[in-house]
Order: structure tokens, then C-alpha cells, then sequence
């Protein structure tokens, strides 16, 4: 079976990242494919590996400001070449899923998200963009074209896998597709329980505004109790402008710090709604309880009173009334981290290539 991984961008180390580092564990002489990739700012696994982009890569300004180039990015993704290949496996929150394969070629789609800002989130978007005027002006007026082509390139997948229930729903509801669930991996196996956790609170991510950081700074500013935040972002500048000195900035944290970090924290605080939520699986393989907003990947991952809390609103009044109940004394971390680990990239993996064999065999049949 020759196979081929195709990836929206390689540009930041996310979730969607580390399920493309589980298909190349389990096909590692698996080529990639990508619209466009920064040696720089791609994950580690991925710098000394040989990746073939679009025609995009080579456009000046391509790679450092691709958001520029929208437009053109369903032409940059169906001109990649995947003639070759018994079974193409995409993981998909944008473009990916649209590549053009041959008849007798398997597509499985791993989703991440049906496109966010085309479908669920396009007001948000629009509201966030950090785009001069005039540019922002004109987004609006390409979206509806882009939709159409999204909704088209979805009809080209064979299978869909959606990382969630979540996904799932939002797959059936904008694309009108049935999707089998398989959870994303996390690495468990990293993360290790402390004796005696620390007197902080901690959250962290992409610092971008749909994860509504700020919520949390509100909160903790206004409560006084330490707050460790790690990652950066386009949200930094601003987030630090409304934060007191409780407030600890942490930036990128290397894997043995994130360690450290979760481990000796009270708890994480996820205010954002989630597909998934990696992050929050990576407290809890630390027997760190969550304080998470009652909404997406969260409910399908945190058992209220066992694993962690819910708050109802996206509001700071809403997290500062979970924080002040919250009680990290009545948590067993060891509960809490054997929950954890039914989602680790090891079991990850066994279903992905379970799937993707099945799914061939079947195909060759038909």
C-alpha cells in the first residue's frame, strides 16, 4: 500500500501538528504534502524531512504572509501531484481535504474542523481579523466563493474521520457527511503526577482571541491568585496590557518545562470552546484537574467532579464563580491520570492504522 500524507500548513507546532507526527510514526516513508511549510516555525520531526509544497512555497511573501494569498490556495492544493498513491490520508481543518486523486486512489480525511472561519465562526473571523481596512473590506467577498469550493472538496473525500463528537455533528451539518470518531493523541507519557502541587493556576496555548484568554486574566487580575500562562501569539501585547503582577507570562515552553508546569499546578483553566482539547488532556495525564467552559471537545473528555469543573457562560463572571468553588483537595490525581491515558497516541495510532487498512481492503473490494 503506498500512502500519502497531506497537511493544510506546516508553519506552528498545534494539535493538528502531533496527528500528522502520529501518521509519520506509523508510515514513515509516507511522503508529505502541504500547501506551504516554514523550516523555522515547523515542529521539530518535520525540519529535516523532505516535504513538498504548492506553488505557493515559491510565491515571494508565500510562506511568511500565506494568509495574503486565500484566494488562490484551492488552486495551490489541487495542483498537487498524488498520482501515485494507493490511499491518501489528509488531516484537514482547511484545504487539505480539497486535493484531486485519481479513481482507484483511497481519501480518507482526518478533520480537524470543517473550516472555521467559512462556517462556524466567519463573523468572528471577520471581527479578529488584524488586516488593514481595506483588506478587511474585501474578506467578506471572497468567503462566499471559498464556501462553495469547501463544500465541493468535501464531496471529494471517500471517509471521513472527525477528531470529536463535536466535529462529528459540524461534518454532518455544513459537508452532509457521515464521519467515524477517533480522538487525537496525546503523549501521556510525557507527563507524570506530582507530590505536592504548586499554589498557581495555569492555562496557555496559542495566544489568539477566539481562546478568550483574557477571560482568565479578568478573573485571576480581580482575584489577586497567581496565574502562569504559556505560549505566544498575536493576543500577547494585549493580553499583557490588561494583566497585573500575578500574572506570570511563561512564553514558548520546551516539553520538560510544560512538564513541570502542569504538574505542579492547582488546575488548568480552559475558557475557550474547543474541537478537541489537547491542552486540557495534557493536564489531566498530569492529574492536574480542569476548570473548562461547558461547551465543544470538553464535554466529551472532563467528567464534572472527577476529572474537573464546568462554568456555563464564556463570561469572567461566570469563571471567577467556578474558581472560588473550586476545591482541589477533594481530586485524586492518579484518577485522574489513568483517565487520561485511554487517549494516548499509542491507542491513537493502533485505531488510525486499523482503520486505514480496513478502509483499503474494503475499497479494493468494491
Amino acid at each position: 500500500m503506498k500512502i500519502a500524507l497531506v497537511h493544510d500548513f506546516l508553519i506552528q507546532d498545534g494539535g493538528a501538528e502531533r496527528v500528522l507526527r502520529a501518521f509519520c510514526n506509523i508510515w514513515p516513508d509516507a511522503p508529505i504534502f502541504t500547501i506551504v511549510h516554514s523550516k523555522k516555525n515547523s515542529p521539530e520531526p518535520f525540519k529535516f524531512k523532505k516535504i513538498n509544497s504548492s506553488f505557493l512555497q515559491k510565491i515571494p511573501f508565500g510562506v511568511r504572509n500565506y494568509q495574503w494569498f486565500l484566494p488562490i490556495m484551492p488552486a495551490a492544493v489541487e495542483r498537487l501531484d498524488l498520482s501515485d498513491f494507493d490511499v491518501v490520508l489528509s488531516s484537514a481543518s482547511a484545504f487539505s481535504k480539497g486535493i484531486i486523486t485519481h479513481p482507484q486512489t483511497l481519501h480518507i480525511c482526518y478533520c480537524h474542523t470543517p473550516t472555521r472561519y467559512l462556517w462556524s465562526d466567519t463573523l468572528k473571523y471577520i471581527d479578529e481579523l488584524n488586516y488593514n481596512s481595506i483588506i478587511k473590506k474585501t474578506v467578506p467577498l471572497i468567503l462566499p466563493r471559498l464556501r462553495v469550493w469547501d463544500k465541493l472538496s468535501a464531496d471529494r473525500v471517500d471517509l471521513f474521520i472527525a477528531n470529536s463528537k463535536t466535529v462529528s455533528k459540524r461534518i454532518k451539518k455544513y459537508y452532509g457527511r457521515e464521519s467515524d470518531i477517533i480522538n487525537p493523541p496525546v503523549e501521556t507519557d510525557k507527563f507524570g503526577i506530582s507530590e505536592k502541587p504548586g499554589e498557581y493556576f495555569l492555562t496557555g496555548g496559542r495566544l489568539v482571541p477566539y481562546k478568550r484568554f483574557d477571560i482568565a486574566i479578568k478573573v485571576f487580575s480581580r482575584l489577586g491568585i497567581p496565574l502562569k500562562i504559556f505560549g505566544t501569539g498575536p493576543e500577547l501585547k494585549n493580553l499583557r496590557n490588561i494583566s497585573r503582577k500575578n500574572i506570570e507570562f511563561l512564553g514558548q515552553i520546551s516539553d520538560e518545562e510544560k512538564t513541570e508546569v502542569f504538574k505542579n499546578a492547582i488546575a488548568f483553566i480552559n475558557p475557550q470552546e474547543e474541537d478537541f482539547g489537547i491542552t486540557a488532556l495534557e493536564s489531566m495525564a498530569s492529574g492536574r484537574p480542569v476548570i473548562a467552559l461547558a461547551k465543544g471537545g470538553a464535554r466529551e473528555t472532563i467528567i464534572a467532579g472527577v476529572t474537573g469543573e464546568f462554568f456555563e457562560e464564556q463570561t469572567w463572571e461566570s469563571l471567577a464563580h467556578a474558581v472560588l468553588k473550586f476545591k482541589s483537595d477533594t481530586y485524586s490525581p492518579a484518577r485522574i491520570r489513568e483517565y487520561a491515558l485511554q487517549f494516548d497516541t499509542e491507542i491513537f495510532k493502533e485505531k488510525i492504522k486499523s482503520f486505514v487498512e480496513n478502509s483499503k481492503h474494503k475499497y479494493c473490494e468494491i
